[in-house]
């Protein structure tokens, strides 16, 4: 079989030859010049190549629009509405720089194709030009850079204190959720106090800790309308918490918490509507390869009423009852507490 095929290849090769010497001939008995063969071949393949320029055109606008349905799904946040209209701001100008360049390109090909009758024109330089290229695009990018800083640091760097204080940790690999109680402060951790029964390393010492809540299962829970507060943290190595359609997504980094401040406006079952999937669930993932198994590292998340987030929180036991073993020598002081360690 390989024989074959390399004879096959051989044969191809050969016919080729032949072919092009058939070309040869077949110019040479019609009497055309070489220069006026080069002419024809250059305007061939100028047109071809407009025409790549239109077939290609008309092939990404088709595309856009028939795929558009697999991009980001609707921001489900105050602030994803703000960062969505970022993204298509950039992809406008995107836009209008590729199609602008990209005409631009296939033109010229076409328009000053070879011509020996024509001169080229020595143009070595024009700073007029030169200053309208660079200065334009450093208007258009400071402009994109600092709308986009402005967006970026009131999303992070705000000082919110109305938010409703919730911690999220992560480890190899799951997710855990911890919400404040009535307080609203989280009380102190610690990982050298973290055990089996203390999987967060609460310090069940600070008197903030006594109504924390830890939820039971593998599920977190956000009222709509509400902002949130929310602290990340790592017990091993990087991960990155990631709600797609809440467009939050902070780094865990262990030793250090980062935050993030949002506020719900879609509820699940509204969004179940919206999307036509009565199935539908906000989800959140960990967005870093964190290990084998970082693909399982998924929780669920239902976004519901005020009303219906407080039945539901009230149902969930403070970190402080959950607490034996070790856990229970912290509270009456058999361990030290996070301020001695």
């Amino acid at each position: 079989m390989n024989l074959l095929i390399w004879i096959a290849a051989l044969l191809g090769v050969l016919v080729l030859i032949r072919l092009m010497n058939i070309v040869q001939l077949t110019a040479a008995l019609s009497g055309e010049s070489e220069e006026e063969e080069q002419n024809r071949d250059n305007k061939t393949n100028a047109i071809l190549s407009m025409a790549f320029m239109i077939i290609g055109l008309v092939l990404i606008v088709y595309m856009t629009l028939r795929y558009s349905k697999f991009m980001l799904p609707r921001p489900a946040t105050e602030h994803g509405v703000e960062t969505d209209n970022l993204l298509w701001i950039n992809f406008g100008v995107i836009g209008i720089v590729f199609f602008a360049t990209q005409i631009a390109l296939f033109w010229f090909a076409y328009k000053y194709r070879y011509d020996k009758s024509r001169r080229a024109y020595f143009y070595p330089d024009n700073h007029k030009l030169e200053l309208i290229w660079t200065v334009v695009p450093t208007i258009v990018l400071a402009a994109l850079i600092i709308t986009g800083l402005n967006s970026w640091n009131k999303i992070t760097q705000s000082n919110h204190t109305d938010g409703m204080k919730i911690q999220v940790y992560g480890y190899q690999f799951n997710w855990i959720a911890r919400y404040a109680g009535k307080d609203n402060t989280l009380g102190a951790s610690n990982y050298k106090l973290i055990t089996d029964d203390n999987g967060l390393g609460v310090d069940y010492r600070d008197k903030a800790s006594a109504d924390d809540i830890m939820t039971a299962g593998n599920e977190m829970r956000l009222p709509v309308g509400i902002p949130i507060d929310m602290e990340f943290n790592s017990r091993d190595v990087i991960h990155s918490a990631y709600f797609p359609h809440l467009r939050v997504q902070m780094n865990c980094v262990p030793g250090m918490t980062t935050k993030f401040y949002f506020k719900p406006t879609i509820t699940t079952a509204e969004m179940r509507k919206i999307t036509g999937d009565p199935n539908f669930d906000y989800v959140l993932l960990c967005n870093k390869i964190c290990g084998v198994a970082h693909y399982t590292m998924k929780m669920k998340l239902v976004v519901e009423t005020p009303e219906e987030f407080q039945a539901w929180i009230k149902t969930q036991k403070p970190v402080m009852e959950t607490a034996t073993g070790t856990a229970a020598q912290e509270i009456t002081g058999g361990n030290k507490s996070v301020a001695s360690l």
